[in-house]
């Protein structure tokens, strides 16, 4: 449980609009890089033991969401292995820090999700250092905005969306479900982009949608099997991916237009993945839930 859920605050203010001055930071962005860092829930995250002896793989998990996703998963009692590109390993050791201070064990595989083979050492590494697969969080995606819309998209870029933001998350759902066990979960990251797309993020507005049909459909195929299947779709979320991939007047302006009028935390998309994960969404599968400052999906 979070500690900021413990005593009512105006959500419009309980996190300040990131003071970006439209930052540009290369890609995969770093977290270091970022002139204001996010906030994952370093100082706020509380557990109460809602995933206690659970084994989660967490895709992109060094840092954003992922990061916040994993350091929640600890504090509630699950090992954790993270996948990310060998390029953040700087965040992923981070990732690992924050972890093991919950006492829980963290596991690291760098590498390219675009490569089925790599899909295979993520589970397979899962299942041999943390005994099994309990959760798995499709968590990784690459955007980039294009201005010009599907003029400026390349097929190279296209290709590297499809790759990262479907493919491997296919694989890597079929090649978990052959070592889950009833009560396991898998738990995709969707977008607002996934209902309301935006031109110059065409390609991975597609992706978006298609996750959440994915979705819905894989979670009424193995729901004989006892596995749920849902997603959590964010709105703006301020990680090292936004100032990584937008131009600066973009950047500036993030998350403003929300109806809270401000760009949000990953500390405060954890607990919806938290929810997912535990028993006490038992008979919910197949749903999306948005976390987008107000914006409907």
């Amino acid at each position: 449980m979070s500690e900021d859920q413990t005593t009512p605050q105006d959500p419009t203010s309980q996190h300040e609009q990131p003071d970006t001055e439209g930052e540009q930071i290369a890609h995969p962005g770093v977290t270091s890089d970022m002139g204001e860092q996010p906030d994952h829930g370093e100082d706020s995250y509380r557990g109460s033991n809602r995933l206690e002896g659970k084994r989660a793989v967490i895709t992109g998990g060094d840092s954003g969401i992922g990061r916040a996703v994993a350091l929640a998963f600890a504090r509630e009692g699950a090992d954790v292995l993270i996948a990310y590109l060998e390029d953040e390993e700087e965040d992923a050791q981070e990732t690992v820090r924050l972890v093991e201070d919950a006492g829980r064990k963290a596991v690291t595989c760098p590498g390219d999700l675009r490569d089925e083979s790599h899909c295979q050492q993520v589970i397979d590494t899962a299942v041999q250092e943390l005994g099994g697969v309990d959760v798995l969080v499709n968590n990784a995606a690459y955007q980039m905005v294009q201005p010009g819309g599907i003029a400026d998209i390349t097929t190279e870029q296209f290709d590297r969306v499809m790759k990262t933001n479907l493919y491997a998350m296919f694989w890597l759902s079929k090649m978990a479900l052959q070592h889950m066990q009833p009560g396991s979960t898998i738990i995709n990251t969707a977008s607002i982009q996934g209902t309301t797309p935006s031109p110059e993020l065409l390609d991975y507005a597609t992706t978006k949608g298609a996750i959440i049909n994915f979705t819905k459909g894989l979670a009424q195929g193995v729901a004989e099997q006892g596995v749920r299947v849902n997603a959590v779709a964010p709105g703006p979320i301020w990680t090292p991916l936004i100032p990584a991939t937008m131009p600066p007047e973009k950047v500036e302006t993030f998350g403003e237009d929300a109806p809270l009028g401000r760009a949000g935390q990953p500390a405060e998309l954890a607990p919806a993945y938290v929810f997912f994960a535990s028993q006490e969404s038992s008979y919910v599968t197949g749903e999306v839930l948005a976390v987008t400052g107000g914006t409907p999906l």
